[in-house]
Parts: C-alpha cells; structure tokens; sequence
C-alpha cells in the first residue's frame, strides 16, 4: 500500500474490529468465564456496536477519531475493559495532531501513546496475564518492521500480539479479577489479550487489503 494510511483506512479498521469481536464473542465470554466475569466478549460486542454507529460520516481526521472510538468505550462497555480500551484509543489520539494520512512511524508512535496510557491505567506489566501481554510486543515488533511500510509493520505487530497472547496460557494472573484465582488461574488463556489481538489483526487486515 502506500506509505501513509487515511482516516477511512482505520475507520475500516474499527469497523473490522467490531466485526471479529462479534464472531469471536462466545469465545471471548468462554474465556472470561473461566477466570473473570464471563461478560467480555459481549460488553465489547456492544460497545463496538456502539462506536460504530458514529462513525458514519467518518470524523475528519484519525485523532477526531481516535477520540470518538474512545469516549464512546468508555462510556459503553461495561467492567474494566471500558475504561482501558478506551484510554487506548484516547492516548491514541493526541500524537496524531491534524493529519489526516499518517505514516507507518506515527501510527507506531501513537500506539504505544495509547499502550501507555493502558499501562498507567491498569497498572499492569508484561507477564501479569492481561492484554498488555500482546499489545507490549506488538509494540516492539511494529517498531522493527516500521520501516518496511505500513503493512509489513501491521502484520509483525499482528504476529507478535498472537504469539503474546498464546504465552498468557500458562501465566498466573497478577491482575484484575483473574488474579483473585490465583494458581488457578493458570491454564487459560486471558480474554484481554486475546481481543487485543483481534484488535491488531483487524488493523493487519485492512491495511493488506489497501495495498
């Protein structure tokens, strides 16, 4: 694809989100069933329904939409996952200024703002059995393969998530409702950084179909 990606790129981007959340929400609530709340698969269904719902006509620019996915999270999606999907996509926003198409360094950037924020906001480190398990790497994958375009940068970032998120199987949570099982909570696989990777996967997805 070209060296920049557009507001209606990563509009189709969400949009694919939203549509993989669905068709994976039994399993995302199977695995919150086992060592959460049993509601993640259908709080970001509906939260997602929600986002997307907005974003026609699309906002002028990626940070207005970063914003509108954001705010629309959080206000929507119930239990944790609202608040920290949303400071996501919110830290997201800021770094993108007014630009309207942005390179594959700047996406990068403005992904491991929003991680970030994640970060703060949960208080959670790589190796506690949360998402930041698959976006930590993301992040450093996408950072390697930056220079070798958009796409190349998506599908590293996308590799990267999946294999952190299988890794989460055998940890012991540390964080969030899972951590209350303690040993038990070994043997599964978290809810959290098994959306994030969808998450990721939607974004590799859409940038190798505007190649």
């Amino acid at each position: 694809m070209s060296g920049a990606v557009s507001t209606d790129d990563l509009v189709a981007c969400i949009r694919a989100f939203r549509d993989a959340v669905h068709a994976r929400k039994d399993e995302l609530t199977r695995l919150d069933s086992e060592i959460g709340d049993a509601d993640h698969g259908s709080n970001m269904a509906r939260g997602l329904d929600a986002v997307v719902a907005k974003l026609d006509p699309a906002p002028a620019s990626p940070s207005d939409l970063f914003k509108t996915v954001g705010m629309t999270l959080v206000s929507s999606v119930g239990g944790a996952s609202g608040p920290l999907y949303g400071t996501l996509f919110l830290r997201m926003g800021p770094t993108l200024g007014v630009e309207t198409e942005v390179d594959a360094a700047t996406l990068g950037a403005a992904l491991r703002a929003g991680v970030e924020g994640v970060v703060a906001r949960g208080k959670a480190e790589l190796g506690d059995k949360t998402m930041i398990d698959a976006l930590s790497p993301a992040l450093d994958a996408w950072d390697a393969a930056a220079a070798e375009g958009l796409a190349e940068a998506a599908r590293a970032a996308a590799d990267a998530a999946a294999r952190g998120r299988d890794a989460t199987e055998p940890l012991v949570a540390r964080k969030g409702r899972a951590s209350y099982l303690g040993e038990r909570s070994a043997g599964h696989l978290d809810p959290g950084a098994t959306s994030a990777t969808l998450l990721l996967e939607a974004l590799r997805d859409t940038l190798a179909g505007a190649a």
